[in-house]
């Protein structure tokens, strides 16, 4: 018998709920936290070389925004208030900095929601993890512009895995 208790334990979420609905909140207001970093990024680049880049990160502004929306519909699904408060904006006035300013913001962003298809999935929740996803594949390809941009390889996020992978090598 204490065998079957085991395997009913073994399979208990390891979150509720309610705790979906507030790590869920947590992960809206580091989408608003994008879209307002992405938006002022974009518009006070200068110089030729980050054109391309200012290009971009309007596109992932409207990209955040659309994951913000989903985000906010699965917390209302859940029976939640989605927040209204962004995580804090960290601006420069260096180009480099703005932009390792996101790619740090698209490391933890991808972190938490590898994180958060699990729990969706502990909870039977199957939908709102493809919901997830869906926005993991766009801010992996953000992380991938910034690294890029940045001329770094793309950091390793994986749980066990070192945080960045050494710059990449400039020798001609």
């Amino acid at each position: 018998m204490a065998t079957n208790h085991l395997a009913v334990a073994a399979h208990k979420p390891t979150v509720t709920r309610e705790d979906l609905v507030d790590l869920l909140n947590d992960d809206l207001a580091g989408e608003y936290q994008a879209i307002i970093s992405y938006v002022v990024y974009s518009q006070v680049l200068k110089g030729a070389q980050n054109m391309n880049i200012a290009a971009e990160l309007e596109i992932h502004a409207g990209e955040e925004l659309k994951h913000a929306l989903i985000i906010a519909a699965q917390i209302d699904y859940l029976g939640g208030m989605p927040k209204v408060a962004p995580k804090p904006v960290r601006t420069s006035e260096k180009a480099e900095e703005m932009l390792r300013f996101d790619l740090e913001n698209e490391n933890e962003t991808i972190r938490n929601y590898r994180q958060r298809v699990g729990q969706c999935e502990a909870l039977g929740e199957y939908a709102i993890a493809e919901h997830i996803r869906d926005i993991l594949v766009q801010e992996q390809d953000h992380q991938i512009a910034l690294a890029t941009a940045l001329g770094v390889d793309v950091p390793n996020v994986t749980e066990n895995g070192p945080e960045q992978r050494p710059e990449r090598n400039s020798r001609s």
